[in-house]
Formats: structure tokens, C-alpha cells, sequence
């Protein structure tokens, strides 16, 4: 399993959130950055679409770090392994070729941008990427141990800080915490814990 996740973001409101929401999970580091200015660290998760038009946003600095051509590399993947369009809920694992960063999380919060507040877009995209890691560390020889996380779904898509740590921090505890039998029972308990914070509903 990952050692740990950094969560990044410049603002203050985003990182108080992080920090409230995230408190008691295991490894969790709450960055007040840029991207641009991380430390060295293993796989950086996109919050991107699900074209793979990386032009704006975080997206647009991952693509001035590493060049168009990484782009292009992950629209060629999405144009062969989903015909075109990634769904959001989906991830992939790619390398940078940069050892300070060898690796990238392609994980789409929305199809187009737009926004998708009210929906459970955050929690998919972030609970994809990091079964996305899972899998690649179950197989690769150079494992991602550390990963960071901008704050999915907050620019084009409108989610609230506070709602988009804590969709976030309900990803990674599932992850934290996998289950050791499936029922009915587990499953009410985890749409409780997407769907509704303390008992108000707010994931349509």
C-alpha cells in the first residue's frame, strides 16, 4: 500500500480543510503549495477530463513541467484503452521519464469542464487513482510510495473546499480500510459515508 499522500493546494481555506477532514488517516502530509514547488515524490494525480485536454487548471502546469508530449501520450491512451473518452471512476498509471517524478495518476473528476457539485465526482476520481496505484504497485518493480493530490474537482467544477476534502479523506480511509466481507450492510455503510456529511445529504 502507499506509504503516504500529500495533498497540495496554495490556498489556506483548502489546506485547513484537508487538515480538518483528513485528521487520524495514516501518512497524510497537507502541502500549502503549487504543484510547481512540490519536493520530489513518486506520482502527482491529475484532476483533469475525460479528453485528456490539458490546457487549463492544474492540468496546464503538470503539461508545462513535463511537455505537451505526455499529453499527447495520455490521449493516445485514452483514445486506445477507452476508444476516446475515459470514464470518471477510471484511472491509469503513466511514466514521466523524470526521476523526481516518475509517474502520473490520469484521473478524470468530469467529462467536460463544468461543474459537478452536488454529485460524487471527487470521491470516483480520487478512489480511482489510488486503486490505480494499487495495481501498479501489486506488479511494477518501482513502486509509487508517495503520492500527491491537488484538490480535485475545486477549479472548473465548483465543489466547495470543505466538500472536496471530504470526499477526498472518505476515498482514502475506504482505501485504509478495505472491507473483509461484501453485504448489504457494508454497502448502506459506505453510500452513508459518500453520500451524506454527518446526517445531512450532500451527493444527490
Amino acid at each position: 500500500m502507499l506509504e503516504g499522500v500529500w495533498l497540495v493546494h496554495p490556498d489556506d481555506a483548502m489546506c485547513e480543510a484537508f487538515q480538518r477532514r483528513f485528521a487520524g488517516l495514516r501518512g497524510v502530509r497537507v502541502v500549502r503549495g503549487r504543484f510547481e514547488d512540490l519536493e520530489p515524490h513518486d506520482c502527482f494525480v491529475t484532476a483533469g477530463n475525460a479528453f485528456g485536454l490539458m490546457t487549463a487548471g492544474i492540468d496546464a502546469a503538470v503539461v508545462r513541467r513535463f511537455g505537451v508530449p505526455l499529453m499527447q501520450q495520455i490521449q493516445h491512451r485514452i483514445m486506445d484503452q477507452y476508444f476516446g473518452e475515459q470514464p470518471v471512476g477510471t484511472a491509469f498509471i503513466l511514466p514521466t521519464d523524470d526521476q523526481t517524478l516518475p509517474f502520473l495518476a490520469h484521473a478524470p473528476t468530469m467529462r467536460v469542464p463544468g461543474n459537478i457539485e452536488g454529485t460524487d465526482k471527487v470521491y470516483a476520481a480520487t478512489w480511482a487513482a489510488l486503486l490505480a496505484i494499487q495495481s501498479h504497485n501489486q506488479s511494477a518493480t518501482a513502486k509509487i510510495e508517495i503520492a500527491a493530490f491537488p484538490a480535485m474537482g475545486t477549479g472548473f467544477g465548483g465543489i466547495p473546499f470543505d466538500e472536496a476534502a471530504r470526499q477526498m479523506a472518505v476515498a482514502y480511509r475506504h482505501y485504509l480500510e478495505p472491507p473483509h466481507r461484501l453485504d448489504w450492510d457494508f454497502v448502506a455503510q459506505r453510500q452513508l459515508a459518500i453520500c451524506y456529511d454527518g446526517g445531512r445529504q450532500v451527493v444527490r
